[in-house]
């Protein structure tokens, strides 16, 4: 898979993306200000939910009282208030690419997937929630953009069903896929996280590119997912984790965004080839402890 002229995949350094979400609260000044802290600790890419409010929210929650910084309002009045409009995504894509981020969206709905696919998205994500929606994924495949497929919430024969489908249209480019296990609960229980489906992935999807998206609290279990063969990672970033929004308590701060790229880098180094040789640096002590010249 190749992401604004990255390489992303087995023989290449993880993938690195930022979730900015809708962690922007409907502010582009504070998405400005995500995709700035993303760039500082150095990811490679931020990414960013598109909706059509009035198409992806069920018909059943527009009339739910919402309590928001803007008052009690209803459930659809709050996903118009924090929704940005096609416009500023453009903007912010402008803005990413400026600072050499690649910049993704997750779709919600098909008005949105021609919304991203008309400003010429490097890459389509199809949220946890979307992954049974076969006509979304279907359309999302065919466009010249790389796909990923987060799979929270499925089962495997979900799973099973939507990779057919987008591998079909992907058939002279099947490396075009991503598949990212996930858990949907924010914030996740480290139990629950279920880390060891990522190399049975790898294994089950072996022409698709394997990553993790994560949604628990801390570091060390997205650094596992590394260790374990995940070639891209995914995690909520958020300016303060006391900012309101619903996905705040299950992302990461500036600070620790940097020392996630930091320790990922490391790890990356410290996995080597697999083949065991003796290190130059060992050569002194071979001498002294075993009488070695």
């Amino acid at each position: 898979m190749r992401i604004r002229g990255r390489e992303v995949g087995r023989g290449h350094p993880t993938y690195v993306v930022a979730e900015c979400g809708i962690n922007h609260n409907g502010s582009f000044e504070i998405a400005c200000q995500l995709i700035d802290a993303a760039a500082k600790a150095g990811v490679d890419a931020v990414k960013f939910q598109k909706r059509t409010p009035f198409l992806s929210t069920p018909r059943a929650e527009w009339n739910r009282p919402k309590d928001t910084p803007w008052g009690q309002i209803t459930y659809i009045e709050y996903r118009e208030r924090i929704e940005l409009p096609i416009e500023e995504h453009y903007d912010l894509m402008k803005y990413a690419h400026e600072l050499d981020l690649g910049f993704i969206d997750s779709v919600w709905d098909q008005r949105s997937l021609a919304d991203v696919e008309g400003i010429g998205i490097d890459a389509i994500k199809i949220p946890s929630a979307l992954l049974t929606n076969l006509d979304l994924i279907d359309l999302a495949s065919k466009s010249v953009a790389p796909v990923i497929l987060s799979t929270g919430m499925s089962t495997m024969q979900e799973i099973s069903t939507a990779v057919t489908i987008a591998q079909e249209n992907r058939l002279l480019n099947q490396n075009a896929i991503a598949i990212l296990h996930c858990t949907s609960s924010y914030p996740c229980d480290p139990k629950e996280l279920n880390l060891a489906l990522i190399p049975a992935l790898k294994e089950m999807f072996p022409w698709a590119v394997i990553g993790y998206s994560g949604h628990e609290v801390g570091l060390a279990p997205t650094l596992s997912a590394v260790t374990l063969g995940a070639k891209i990672i995914e995690r909520h970033i958020t300016l303060d984790r006391s900012m309101w929004g619903t996905d705040q308590a299950a992302s990461v701060e500036p600070g620790g965004f940097a020392r996630l790229v930091k320790d990922i880098r490391l790890i990356e180094q410290s996995l080597g080839n697999g083949i065991k040789r003796v290190y130059e640096s060992e050569l002194p002590n071979l001498r002294k402890l075993r009488g070695v010249t």
